[in-house]
């Protein structure tokens, strides 16, 4: 055996043992970090008329997250960049679950003169407030998440890595619906707490326990990965490193001389082309999120019966767990990235025009949702290959995060959208079929406006 050999026998030995090491840490770690930032929609069931929000106000507020996630995406990838993932993913955790938690007494909190100034009830504007709040605590936790895969897994395995990593969103709603739903239900008045009160108290402790865990067990870098041996340290560092020098050349589907700095990565034309990709993803996927408890209750389902819709809304959400592994590994094995997005996008888009057609029919609407989650999570599953293919270090830090920044703005405006036309209309349809032609939009745009039809050369092709 040769030397090269067993370099590349260490590497793959030392791959497989990061996979099982951080993977399941970090999903745990998003599935409570999404199920914090959605729980808000199973707690609209009983919150809304607690505290008298309408649709318009329930969309926004929900929405109003990811500006507060905007604004803070770049410097908080950044500064993972500068102190390391494990103190500043930790951070993220702890300062979101207090957040999180104190949803639970929104309509309690003093706000002084804001809302006056703002011009907003002040029982809407501790909704706004908390809601904005809690997307600058959680900006870079999921942009520093792809970051930190860079370090560890090169380009032909990431986005099967990454799409195992992002079922959690998969599983955040097939755990979180039923667990949401049976708090809401069962938990509801013990202490003189309302069931949506409790549902925030108690599903912001995992976020504690999951930033302690992140803290003492993650390692900032392969180099400081005491459970890999030496030759397998050096061995993914030497091929890391490799493939740095190379994606600025053809090897991996890129063209030479990509962006290595964040203000060349800002300015890059590719990189504001990906953004707009994803937010015309993040509007369905946000869109769907938010108001999956009441597309499901308003197929029939009892008003109260909480554990039944949150049991229902896990169908559609396992289906698309599955679905986004498949995606990602036959994306890895062909090498066709631009493809898979764009297709991805497209089923989603099946499936928000099938929702329209079939009306409130418990299997038809079923089915059709079960389109868009898989859609929308497919896609995300697969997208993130795209960026990470041309963009390294410092680029890559800020270039994930703008795109991540840029295209959760659709978290914003998606349920906003529905909100405002079931306000004005009585009816999610026209919303459904604007976030359909979005998709279509983004799939064309992948297709012929990101360079992602090059294929993508695997380990094996290189």
């Amino acid at each position: 055996m040769t030397a090269a050999d067993v370099t590349t026998s260490a590497a793959e030995s030392g791959f497989a043992i990061a996979a099982r090491r951080l993977l399941p840490l970090l999903f745990v770690s998003y599935i409570v970090a999404f199920l914090d930032r959605v729980n808000v929609g199973f707690a609209k069931l009983q919150m809304a008329s607690d505290l008298g929000y309408s649709d318009a106000v329930y969309g926004f507020g929900a929405g109003i997250f990811f500006l507060g996630y905007f604004l803070f995406e770049v410097p908080s990838n950044l500064l993972l960049e500068k102190y390391g993932a494990r103190r500043w993913i930790a951070r993220i955790m702890f300062t979101w679950a207090i957040v999180s938690g104190a949803f639970a007494f929104v309509d309690r909190i003093p706000w002084g003169p804001l809302p006056a100034l703002f011009g907003v009830a002040p029982i809407e504007f501790g909704f706004y407030a908390l809601r904005f709040l809690l997307g600058i605590a959680e900006a870079g936790f999921f942009p520093g998440i792809i970051l930190y895969l860079t370090y560890w897994f090169p380009a032909a395995r990431r986005a099967r890595t990454v799409a195992l990593f992002m079922t959690a969103v998969a599983a955040a709603n097939v755990i979180g619906a039923p667990v949401s739903g049976a708090i809401m239900q069962y938990a509801d008045g013990i202490g003189g707490l309302s069931g949506w009160r409790w549902l925030f108290v108690l599903e912001a402790i995992p976020s504690v326990i999951a930033g302690v865990a992140i803290w003492l067990l993650l390692p900032d870098r392969p180099a400081q990965a005491a459970w890999l041996t030496p030759e397998q340290r050096n061995a993914i560092t030497a091929q890391l490193a490799q493939e740095d020098r190379d994606a600025h050349g053809a090897a991996v589907g890129s063209a030479p001389g990509g962006p290595h700095s964040a203000v060349q990565a800002l300015r890059s034309g590719r990189v504001w082309v990906l953004a707009l990709v994803y937010l015309a993803g993040t509007f369905s996927l946000y869109g769907v999120s938010f108001w999956m408890p009441t597309i499901v209750q308003e197929l029939g389902i009892g008003k109260t019966e909480y554990l039944q819709i949150g049991l229902l809304s896990m169908i559609p959400w396992g289906t698309a767990g599955v679905a986004m592994v498949w995606a990602g590994a036959r994306s890895d094995r062909t090498g066709k990235r631009g493809q898979h997005v764009a297709g991805s996008l497209f089923v989603a888009a099946t499936g928000l025009v099938s929702l329209v057609l079939v009306g409130a029919h418990v299997v038809p609407a079923l089915i059709a949702l079960c389109f868009v989650t898989a859609g929308v999570l497919s896609f995300l599953a697969t997208f993130w290959s795209l960026p990470t293919a041309f963009l390294r270090q410092t680029a890559a830090a800020a270039g994930i995060a703008w795109i991540n920044a840029v295209g959760n703005l659709g978290g914003h405006f998606g349920p906003d959208v529905i909100g405002r036309i079931r306000t004005a209309t009585g009816s999610a349809n026209y919303a459904f079929l604007f976030l359909a032609a979005l998709a279509v939009a983004g799939a064309l745009l992948t297709l012929f406006g990101t360079g992602a039809r090059t294929r993508i050369m695997t380990t094996q092709e290189a």
